[in-house]
């Protein structure tokens, strides 16, 4: 998974004039993203509290947390695509100690999408800060 920094995804959603630009910004990031196998998508896998279907698989390597996220729409990979560029092949306390709340209030984002899309992003983040927790 090859995605920008989270400092140039803020540096990169500053320079877009309107929310049309960034939401199209957004989904690009999420085709960066592969998909997960479908033998991944398993109920044990689904985040529960998202909109839209949800699937995350932590696997560790060296020391890191690596993801596999997918999800059923499109903009949902987008946001996943977002969370991904900051906790991503991070150690356990590097995903702990990053302010993600900081990060969502740069992008300015739950301004601009649904209650219900707010509410799955804080349920993918909360599934993965207790994933580093176990760690």
């Amino acid at each position: 998974m090859n995605l920008p920094s989270s400092k140039e995804i803020v540096e990169d959603m500053a320079f877009f004039d309107d929310w049309e630009q960034r939401y199209q910004y957004i989904i690009d990031l999420g085709k960066s993203i592969p998909h997960i196998n479908k033998s991944l998508k398993t109920d044990e896998n689904l985040v529960r509290g998202c909109q839209s279907s949800v699937w995350l698989v932590s696997t560790k390597h060296d020391g890191k947390l690596q993801f596999q996220v997918d999800s059923d729409a499109v903009i949902v990979n987008g946001l996943l695509a977002l969370v991904m560029a900051v906790f991503n092949n991070k150690a356990a306390e590097e995903i702990l100690d990053f302010d993600i709340n900081y990060y969502l209030k740069e992008l300015d984002l739950e301004r601009h999408i649904t209650p219900t899309r707010g509410n799955g992003l804080h349920a993918i983040v909360a599934k993965i800060k207790v994933i580093a927790k176990m760690q």
